[in-house]
C-alpha cells in the first residue's frame, strides 16, 4: 500500500468529492462546522456548504497561496482528507462557548497559530492508519507555510466506552501524540488541546 498526501490545491474536486462521499455526517457537513458552526451552516444545503469547501480549498489550483487541507491518496485512489490551515479561519474554535477554550488565556485570533480540526478517511480505507498519516502531514505543512505553533482537539478513545457518529472528525488523541503533539490542556474528560510549538 503506498500513501500519498498532497494539499488540496493539487488535488481535484472529483477526488475531494468521493472522500466527502454523498451520505453521512462528512457529506452533511463539508468540513464547514468549525468555520459556520451548527446553527451557522444549518441555513444552509448541502451543496451550499460544499460550494464553500470548494472555495477554502482551491482544488485544481495548483498555484493558489491557499488551502484549507490535505488529501491522502492510496496507491492512486482518494482515500482521505484532514483540515489545517490558521486559527483564525475557524471562528467557531474562537467563540466564547467553544470547548477548547475552557481554562485558557491566549489572544484567539492569533493567526501564527495553525488548527487541526477535521479528518475523514472513506469507509474502504478504515483501519489502514490513515489518520494518523495525516495527522503527521500537518506537522510539516504548517510549519513550511509559516505556523508558529499547530493544535488539535482530538477526543480520547482508550477505554472511553462507546463513540457516537461523527464524535471522532477531530480525530482520536492517539494520532496527534504519535506525530509529536504534547497535551496542553484538557478542558473536559474526553476532550484534549495538544499543540506543536515550532
Amino acid at each position: 500500500m503506498t500513501v500519498t498526501i498532497v494539499p488540496a490545491n493539487e488535488a481535484s474536486w472529483d477526488d475531494l468529492r468521493v472522500i466527502f462521499g454523498d451520505a453521512g455526517y462528512a457529506a452533511h457537513c463539508q468540513c464547514q462546522r468549525y468555520k459556520l458552526g451548527q446553527a451557522g451552516y444549518a441555513p444552509f444545503s448541502r451543496e451550499a456548504r460544499a460550494d464553500a469547501q470548494r472555495g477554502d480549498a482551491h482544488c485544481g489550483e495548483p498555484d493558489a497561496e491557499e488551502t484549507s487541507g490535505l488529501i491522502a491518496y492510496v496507491d492512486g485512489e482518494p482515500a482521505g482528507w484532514v483540515a489545517v490551515e490558521p486559527r483564525p479561519m475557524y471562528p467557531r474554535l474562537g467563540s466564547a462557548t467553544a470547548t477548547a477554550w475552557r481554562g485558557r488565556r491566549e489572544d484567539r485570533a492569533d493567526p501564527g497559530v495553525w488548527s487541526v480540526t477535521c479528518f475523514r478517511v472513506r469507509n474502504e480505507f478504515q483501519g489502514e492508519h490513515l489518520t494518523y498519516a495525516l495527522a503527521a502531514a500537518t506537522v510539516p505543512f504548517a510549519r513550511e507555510r509559516g505556523a508558529r505553533a499547530l493544535e488539535g482537539y482530538p477526543i480520547v478513545t482508550e477505554g472511553a466506552g462507546e463513540i457516537t457518529w461523527g464524535e471522532v472528525f477531530v480525530g482520536p488523541l492517539g494520532a496527534f501524540e504519535a506525530a509529536g503533539f504534547d497535551v496542553v490542556h484538557a478542558p473536559s474528560k474526553r476532550r484534549r488541546v495538544v499543540r506543536i510549538a515550532f
